[in-house]
């Protein structure tokens, strides 16, 4: 798929991965000139590895993102991503990530054991880091965190912070500070990104009325304006394809 001659293509990780990963995904941009784009708040963890005419190749670790943010695909830029859920920090990656709220790190040029030449195929990038995220599984998670992350996505984030406490019988002040502690952010604020998140399709299909659980058109405007900067209207224009999330996404 291409979008503004920026190439995008995301491949859906294993099952016996799902609870950790939720997709693989590049982005190549073969232009001689940068291209200027907006980042939405989604509510993922990302590792990047990326290479470009003008940079080596690095590698980085990118924390849950609380509102947009300007950025820049440097022209002839090769990115390969992994899009991890938030309890990964935990049981994959061993980090606490709640320093890094809307904020990125380097990670070691041989993470994982990867390379620049892994930048040369995408699919074989992503059986290998298959591979090595399968040997990095824990024998046991704790179910508590297991469950609430499954109503989380399974609700778009929808759900009060006093539905999930019930259903996993853990205390919201518990959950909350399980979230700050780990991610830098309450968890009906990471419900909310999630559920900001769950409108970028109905949006980009021209449905600017809220589907999800928004008290009425009011909220739900000022909400994404929050979280993007524009209204739905001006989000769904998408002029010069700036929002990458958007350009992305199938047009229905």
């Amino acid at each position: 798929m291409k979008s503004n001659h920026i190439e995008y293509k995301s491949i859906e990780p294993d099952k016996s991965l799902s609870d950790f990963v939720e997709s693989f995904w590049m982005l190549y941009n073969p232009n001689c000139t940068d291209k200027q784009v907006v980042i939405l708040p989604d509510g993922r963890i990302d590792v990047f590895f990326s290479q470009s005419a003008t940079e080596p190749f690095h590698i980085t670790l990118l924390g849950i993102g609380t509102n947009y943010e300007q950025s820049i695909i440097k022209a002839q830029t090769t990115t390969f991503a992994i899009s991890f859920k938030p309890v990964a920090a935990e049981y994959l990656l061993k980090q606490n990530i709640s320093d890094l709220l809307t904020k990125g790190k380097n990670l070691p040029d041989n993470f994982w054991g990867f390379s620049p030449l892994d930048l040369l195929d995408f699919e074989l990038f992503c059986k290998k880091a298959t591979q090595h995220i399968k040997s990095l599984l824990p024998n046991d998670i704790d179910s508590r965190k297991q469950k609430l992350f499954e109503l989380i996505y399974n609700s778009n984030g929808a759900m009060t912070v006093a539905e999930l406490s019930e259903k996993v019988f853990w205390s919201s002040r518990q959950i909350n500070r399980y979230f700050n502690q780990h991610f830098g952010l309450t968890l009906k604020a990471y419900c909310n990104i999630l559920r900001f998140r769950s409108s970028f399709q109905h949006i980009k299909d021209g449905n600017l009325f809220p589907e999800q659980n928004f008290a009425d058109q009011a909220h739900f405007i000022k909400e994404v304006k929050k979280l993007a900067g524009v209204n739905p209207k001006q989000l769904n224009k998408n002029q010069n394809d700036r929002f990458i999330q958007f350009s992305t996404l199938p047009k229905k």
